[in-house]
């Protein structure tokens, strides 16, 4: 009997009472001593011999059900509101989070206001710099009066001496600027290369959950805006945040588009001021500060971003064209929406814009993401097209489909909410059944573009009348 066991090639064996692995058959197991305790292994899988795992058997995985009484997440907050909003009420040890921005934007600046922050609070923080030499990342600390925060600071590039080091310390928050400047010597390509981003970032994050120490990796972006290197590291990690803004204007926008600890698509207001990155805490109010006088094509959109009401203007631009293709030119929104707003207007509103140039911005660096924003743009367009001066105290949200209709749309109470407070005294809308009361705001229900389009120019030929009778 045991020769019929033995007498098969590249067999396995394993003891069903401890589960120890040998490649023979044997009457007892050498590791815990049963007898008659040995079996032979089925194999896993078949298939050619180095793409299939064959006969080789792993260890059992740990299973628990899920009222499993583990132990609550603890966040630690490092009292930046902001980046505690995005991150879904603080750090989560354990957690591997990949920061991405343009070049310049503030990515350095802001993560080491956390670090210090983080540190102030009695987290050991240890800032990894790949891209500048730590007398570099001091200069930087000094001018945002942060010299004296108790930051361990190194400056290398090797993956193998950033873990070691990481092993040693064992600290609770490590920040590695940037991920496509780390190397790892088991990788035959250069630095920043597909192979190495992957290989360094799965290191890490490895370390992130065997240790309990909070990884952050900063990432560069693409002209696409997305993070330089492959997709599966966004895959890897727990949390993604991208920092978005215009070089030439002040905000800064901290965009969760990933979270596995808290709600996606999150955001966080900052303002680059001299002293580095300042919180904005009321944001609908700063954006809307720098409006001026309202003119034709400029209407206010009530928005949601995450789980915040946020108000913003949107400009509209529309001129004739000397060229054969008018152009279409969209910042802050998708211009693939844009196109789509302007086939609706033409085909079921009649308004033509075939030979018009059409520009379309929203103001303070905003990029509005939800489709909540149709019936804002229509109406900038209609504004600026016709030359209609919209109201300055009415706010407009709606989405527009295909047949011109105005649908209805999430969260319409904060939105009501938050025009309200910034005293805005009317607001076009969707048809909704749900009423809310106790709001000192006037609601105008639209059921279709085409009603809503008649109302506009109606509006502007009352005004025209009424002012003429006026000058008269």
């Amino acid at each position: 009997m045991p020769l019929a066991h033995g007498s098969m090639a590249n067999s396995n064996y394993s003891c069903t009472i401890c589960g120890n692995i040998t490649s023979k058959w044997s009457g007892r197991c050498e590791a815990c001593g049963e007898w008659n305790s040995i079996s032979e292994d089925i194999g896993l899988s078949q298939g050619p011999k180095k793409s299939s795992l064959g006969k080789s058997r792993g260890s059992n995985i740990p299973l628990g059900d899920l009222k499993s009484g583990d132990k609550p997440l603890v966040r630690t907050k490092c009292d930046l509101d902001e980046l505690d909003r995005v991150l879904g009420g603080g750090l989560v040890p354990a957690s591997a989070i990949l920061v991405g921005g343009d070049p310049g934007i503030g990515k350095s600046t802001l993560l080491l206001q956390a670090a210090a922050r983080f540190a102030i609070k009695g987290l050991k923080t240890l800032y990894i710099s790949g891209e500048e030499a730590a007398s570099q990342v001091k200069l930087r600390a000094k001018r945002l009066n942060l010299e004296a925060s108790p930051i361990q600071l190194g400056s290398d590039t090797n993956l193998r001496n950033i873990l070691t080091t990481l092993e040693t310390e064992r600290p609770k928050l490590a920040i590695i600027d940037s991920i496509q400047t780390i190397w790892s010597d088991k990788v035959e390509s250069a630095p920043g290369t597909v192979s190495q981003v992957r290989a360094a970032a799965h290191e890490l994050t490895t370390f992130a959950k065997r240790s309990g120490t909070s990884i952050v990796l900063v990432g560069h972006v693409t002209k696409e805006g997305q993070i330089a290197g492959p997709r599966v590291v966004e895959h890897m990690v727990d949390t993604v945040l991208y920092f978005e803004g215009e070089r030439g204007n002040q905000f800064r926008i901290l965009r969760s588009v990933k979270n596995r600890f808290g709600a996606a698509d999150e955001i966080g207001v900052f303002e680059m001021t001299e002293l580095g990155l300042q919180q904005v805490t009321n944001p609908s109010a700063l954006f809307l500060s720098s409006r001026g006088i309202p003119s034709a094509g400029s209407c206010v959109f009530a928005g949601i971003e995450g789980t915040r009401p946020l108000l913003v203007e949107i400009q509209a631009l529309v001129s004739p064209s000397p060229h054969s293709q008018p152009r279409r030119s969209v910042i802050g929104w998708d211009s693939s929406r844009l196109a789509m707003i302007l086939a609706v207007l033409e085909a079921r509103c009649e308004v033509q814009f075939s030979g018009l140039d059409v520009y379309l911005n929203v103001a303070g660096g905003l990029k509005i993401t939800e489709t909540a924003a149709d019936l804002a743009v229509a109406a900038s367009l209609i504004s600026a097209k016709e030359n209609i001066i919209l109201p300055e105290d009415f706010v407009f949200f709606g989405e527009v489909s295909l047949s011109g209709a105005i649908r209805r749309v999430s969260k319409i109470e904060n939105r009501l909410k938050e025009a309200e407070k910034l005293g805005f005294k009317k607001v076009e809308s969707p048809k909704n059944n749900t009423l809310v009361k106790g709001l000192n705001i006037e609601v105008f229900e639209n059921l279709d573009l085409l009603s809503f389009v008649n109302k506009l120019s109606d509006g502007s030929k009352k005004k025209a009348i009424k002012d003429l009778d006026a000058n008269v």
